[in-house]
Formats: structure tokens, C-alpha cells, sequence
């Protein structure tokens, strides 16, 4: 699916943000590397997936009603045979249609596990004066307690992108720590760049969270995605909006 037919359907169901499968689309189409997912609707969907991407996997919850899916019991990581993938979708669906009942589920997405790798996050939020703007910081539960994150207005360039990932305050830890390698900051360059200029190219995107992505000696991939699109209004006779 191209990113003009995914925001039309999201727009067809009155939708702003877009699933995990959607997101990830849509990043790919952004040239950012992104963890392949599928979608299953049966456990034995889930279990046919599994084997096609090859063991550990972790499955989530696909729901356009629920974006923090670790808060409801929703993702099932580091599942090693078929017997365990069908175990954790039972589980899943069990914790999830308990905590939150009235939510419609579309099915769980199915992953391999990406080697673990320094945790990292870019995100692109709007400001009401400058526009968009890109965030960069240690990624995971970090993000949440460290707030260790800087922000560049868009468009970026090349030197910016450097000095936005240096000026974190735990930088130190993608130089290696400890006996750790490094981490490749200038394909981490390379992802703001590519997410610079694809906002500019969609101004109909609002908001991008791609948390955590999983940095490594080569290269890094998002592991987990999530886009949300601007409130569409229906144009007047001669306006256009995205």
C-alpha cells in the first residue's frame, strides 16, 4: 500500500492515527528501515506467520483503539516455536479483551525479534509557531524517565542532524560504554535526514513516534511505529487539503 492509499482509508473511517502495519508502511515509503510485520486474525494465522519470519518472534495487539499496547498486556516478545506463539496469543487476547473490552481488535501483528541493540528514538512533532519539528533521544522506557531528547526545526541539515544527536546528554552511550562498540551515528544521521524531508513532502502527517529503534555497530531499524495524521475537514468549493 502506497502512503496516498493508507491515509484514504484511514480518512474513509474517520481514523487520525494509523496501526502499527500502517505506520511501518508508511516509514518504509520514508526510506526508514523498519522491522517487517504482518498481520494475523487467528492463532493459526499468527503461527504461519511466525514460521515464515523465522524464530524468536513477538506478537502485539493490533487495535486502532489502543496505541500503548504494553499498558494492556498487548505485546508477547522473545517466542521461540509454534507451540509458544500459540500459547501467548491466547494470553493476549484474554489480558487485552479484559482490560479493555470495548475495544475492536483487528488482529496481532507478527514479528522477528530484532536483535537488541542501543535503544534510540526520532519522533516529529507539529509546533503552532515553527512547524515541524524532529526529536532525537535514548529510546525505550529512557525516554520516559531520562527525557535525555533535542529538537531541530524541519528542514534538517546534514550538520544539524550531527549536532542534534551529540548534544543528548548520554551520548557517551552510543560511543560505547564499558566495553560496548559503538553505535552507527551517521546512519542515525541518515534516518533524520530521510524523515526531514518526507514531513516536508506530507504535510498531512501531524505526529511520528518511532520508539525504540534499535542502534547498532551497522546500521539501526525501528522496531515499533506509530503515525498520526492531521484532522481532515472537507474543503470548501476550491480549497484543497491533504
Amino acid at each position: 500500500m502506497t502512503i496516498e492509499s493508507i491515509v484514504k482509508e484511514a480518512r474513509r473511517n474517520s481514523r487520525t492515527v494509523l496501526n502499527e502495519l500502517e505506520s511501518k508502511q508508511v516509514m518504509k515509503e520514508a526510506g526508514i528501515s523498519v522491522v517487517e510485520a504482518g498481520l494475523a486474525k487467528s492463532k493459526d494465522e499468527a503461527v504461519v506467520l511466525s514460521l515464515q519470519y523465522g524464530f524468536p518472534v513477538v506478537i502485539k495487539i493490533l487495535s486502532n483503539e489502543i496505541t500503548h499496547k504494553s499498558d494492556v498486556g498487548g505485546v508477547k516478545l522473545d517466542l521461540w516455536t509454534p507451540e509458544q506463539v500459540g500459547k501467548a496469543y491466547d494470553e493476549l487476547m484474554s489480558t487485552v479483551t479484559k482490560l479493555r473490552p470495548n475495544a475492536s481488535i483487528t488482529g496481532v501483528s507478527v514479528q522477528k525479534m530484532a536483535p537488541p541493540g542501543v535503544e534510540v528514538i526520532i519522533g516529529m512533532t507539529k509546533d503552532a509557531q515553527f512547524g515541524p519539528v524532529l526529536m532525537f533521544g535514548l529510546g525505550g522506557i529512557m525516554v520516559e524517565i531520562l527525557k535525555d531528547v533535542s529538537f531541530a526545526i524541519v528542514p534538517l541539515e546534514k550538520d544539524e542532524a550531527r549536532e542534534m544527536i551529540r548534544e543528548i546528554t548520554c551520548y557517551h552511550l552510543l560511543e560505547g560504554y564499558r566495553g560496548t562498540k559503538p553505535v552507527d551515528v551517521e546512519y542515525l544521521e541518515g534516518m533524520l535526514l530521510s524523515l526531514s524531508g518526507f514531513v516536508q513532502e506530507h504535510p498531512e502527517i501531524r505526529e511520528i513516534d518511532l520508539n525504540p529503534i534499535f542502534a547498532y555497530e551497522h546500521g539501526a531499524i525501528a522496531v515499533d511505529a506509530r503515525v498520526i495524521l492531521e484532522i481532515y475537514a472537507e474543503p470548501v468549493a476550491g480549497e484543497k487539503i491533504p
